[in-house]
């Protein structure tokens, strides 16, 4: 379980909440309905159009009285016994909170210090130099005037890094003193006995959820198919809904068709309902993809197409190359449906994507990034670095491409190519916390896996799916930042996902939400976005209970935050191979010419399987292979590799020359690629060539040597 110490720091850092808005649907207990996405401004209303409003609303009203009928009465004592109880954890919360902010103050100062000392003073003492510099050779009075100023700022900056230094330091010291020590002491002492003390005031909420007799209504499907129907029709608005359907008798068909299937309607809302309330929309797209594919109806794909209309229904911005100016503005998404169909079918996505609900999909399909480009991943990393995609532990697996390859820096953002996408200039020339987050959020949609952003103060990071969980990446565990999803704070949006993996249990949750909806409380998805309802605090308790019955997977990452630097040229492979002697066998083809193996060489290099077939290895120094020549004389070398770095040279030394041969290894993008061949001179016999550290590092297949005729 994640502890109480994070459950408070969780309170701490809580983003922005999203709006919640009373529907505009003319009754007076309608729901309040959260908007997931942007939707445009709804069009006028024709006279047909109107018409279709009043009968939308007619029966949402009618939904509303049948509900509300329907659901138990609540005693009142026993509702004003849970208000109270509530009150008393809300109190024991923020009791804990103070509690904790004096204990972590020393904490915080220790980690400040670590990084003043090891980056801030460092780097504002190198920029005033070159401030310096930069203002003795000024050639015109603006240069002068903007070194000035620049120098200025730094000096500032480092004045102001040198006394919080200082007093942080002193604080420290302060705390290290015989009666400093007793004041932390008295500080552990409150902050557990506050943490006892919301134990039992959530235990006592939790009595008086119980109490409130509830159980039977959630746990009975008898309501759903009016529910649902309520929910989509409060979610889209009457009056959205016929601005849909008023376009044509296709689109008031698809309305009708939705509202008449409350199977469909139910996985709709249960996996959060289409963004930006636009349910015309998403059964628009739904449609138009299984017409596209007859495998759209059935298992993973039936829910991949739902994920993608749904998330959809509000069109995503692509995210297309600078120099793509006629590329287009918005995702395609029967095209993002196919590719990711494709993909499956080829074998090319996780294994565990045929599990994942419609809900996780959703955390798939929604990148900026174009259809081809999430292909350019997959064989990006299938032939660059397939060791991570075989990697065992999930928690790395696909992501840790930004430990290995996502040099850290922004200095060569500026040379970022109007060619590339914007996640092949990343890997490319690297960044700072957001830019490693966008890739690894990419690479992990890329191979299916459902990963959402997770920024914390000062920092970009990621949450991703594994079999055991999410886990968080590239930054601190949980309970550190936010979401961009209706459940904001990160220990929210994880109750949920752990919730959700109870099963058909996890409907009691959605019920009391759907409920809560009918009866017009506010709409709070967790406790991090305010002060829930009666049937809403019901669905948080019960989600609770799930969430302390679930195996929670320990976060990961928490090793790499914004100012870890990457390890990208060392040859340090994830998942290594096994070599065997048939492995490293140099062959000799019928015109004379020389095939090496990646597995042949030795040094800096390490071992992988390849999806070509037999193994390739990752070159990330120097290293050395042996040929046996048939024959002496003059051959042509050229080698079969994958780079996601620029163009460096590879010196090349053949049996201990003085003189060393300067060897291309070109920018591949990710792909296979002969280097431009370089002539050796070979002594008949055994012969000996030395390679020489890569800028960076690269992946090699093998090396061959053509004979010159």
């Amino acid at each position: 379980m994640i502890s109480r110490t994070k459950v408070m720091a969780e309170k701490t850092f809580r983003g922005a909440l999203y709006l919640l808005a009373v529907l505009a649907i003319g009754l007076p207990s309608a729901a309040a309905a959260q908007k997931d996405g942007k939707a445009g401004p709804a069009a006028a209303l024709t006279a047909a159009g109107e018409k279709l409003q009043a009968r939308y609303a007619d029966a949402l009203a009618a939904l509303q009285a049948e509900i509300a009928k329907a659901v138990p009465a609540i005693d009142e004592q026993r509702k004003s016994a849970y208000l109270n109880a509530r009150a008393a954890e809300n109190a024991a919360e923020a009791a804990v909170q103070k509690a904790q902010q004096s204990l972590a103050k020393i904490p915080q100062a220790k980690e400040a210090i670590g990084i003043w000392k090891k980056y801030s003073l460092p780097d504002a003492t190198k920029k005033i130099a070159e401030a310096r510099e930069q203002l003795k050779t000024a050639p015109t009075d603006d240069a002068r005037a903007a070194a000035q100023k620049t120098l200025a700022a730094q000096e500032e900056r480092l004045a102001s890094v040198t006394a919080n230094l200082k007093a942080a330091e002193e604080e420290i010291a302060k705390s290290e003193s015989v009666q400093g020590k007793d004041v932390q002491a008295k500080f552990v002492q409150a902050s557990q006995a506050a943490q006892d003390a919301l134990a039992k005031a959530q235990a006592g909420t939790m009595q008086a959820v119980d109490a409130l007799g509830l159980g039977p209504c959630l746990a009975s499907d008898k309501l759903d198919a009016q529910l649902v129907k309520y929910v989509v029709l409060c979610e889209a608005t009457p009056r959205g809904l016929a601005a849909f359907a008023q376009q044509g008798a296709e689109q008031a068909a698809l309305v009708d068709k939705l509202l008449a299937d409350g199977d469909l309607m139910k996985q709709m809302v249960s996996a959060d309902g289409a963004a930006g309330g636009n349910y015309g929309r998403a059964m628009e797209i739904y449609a138009a993809i299984q017409m596209a594919s007859p495998k759209a109806k059935d298992g993973v794909l039936q829910r991949l197409a739902l994920a993608v209309a749904l998330e959809h229904a509000v069109p995503i911005k692509q995210g297309n190359p600078a120099e793509q100016t006629n590329a287009p503005a918005t995702v395609d998404p029967v095209k993002r449906y196919l590719s990711y169909e494709k993909a499956y079918l080829d074998g090319e996505l996780d294994p565990a994507f045929k599990n994942l609900t419609a809900w996780d999909l959703r955390f798939v399909v929604n990148g900026d990034e174009p259809d081809e480009t999430a292909a350019w991943g997959r064989e990006m990393l299938r032939s660059y670095r397939p060791d991570l995609i075989f990697d065992p532990d999930y928690g790395w697996r696909y992501v840790n491409a930004v430990r290995t390859d996502v040099r850290y820096g922004s200095q060569n953002v500026q040379y970022d190519r109007p060619s590339l996408q914007n996640y092949q200039n990343i890997i490319l020339n690297g960044g700072v916390c957001g830019r490693r987050a966008f890739f690894g959020r990419f690479i992990l949609r890329a191979f299916g896996i459902p990963t959402t952003a997770r920024p914390q103060p000062g920092h970009g990071a990621l949450v991703h799916w594994t079999p055991d969980g999410w886990v968080c990446c590239l930054g601190g565990g949980w309970g550190s930042g936010w979401t961009p999803t209706r459940y904001n704070g990160d220990l929210d949006f994880l109750a949920t996902t752990q919730a959700r993996a109870a099963g058909a249990p996890y409907m009691q949750v959605k019920r009391a939400q759907w409920i809560g909806d009918v009866l017009g409380e506010k709409r709070v998805f967790g406790f991090s976005c305010g002060e829930p309802g009666l049937w809403y605090g019901a669905s948080l308790y019960r989600q609770r209970a799930m969430v302390a019955q679930a195996k929670v997977l320990a976060a990961v990452g928490t090793n790499l935050g914004e100012a870890n630097e990457s390890a990208e040229t060392k040859a340090t492979a994830v998942v290594k191979a096994a070599v065997t002697d048939a492995d490293k066998k140099v062959a000799v083809g019928p015109n004379g010419a020389i095939t090496v193996p990646a597995a042949a060489c030795s040094g800096s290099v390490q071992p992988m399987k390849s999806f070509l077939g037999g193994l390739q290895a990752f070159c990330g120094g120097a290293f050395r292979c042996e040929v046996d020549a048939p024959s002496p004389g003059k051959y042509r070398l050229a080698a079969r590799v994958v780079s996601v770095g620029n163009e460096t040279q590879l010196q090349l030394t053949l049996n201990d020359a003085k003189e060393p041969i300067a060897m291309t290894i070109p920018y591949t993008c990710g792909k296979w690629e002969q280097t431009k061949p370089v002539e050796v001179t070979l002594v008949q016999g055994k012969n000996v060539l030395s390679f020489g550290a890569p800028a960076r590092g690269f992946t090699l297949k093998d090396i061959t040597l053509t004979p010159v005729k």
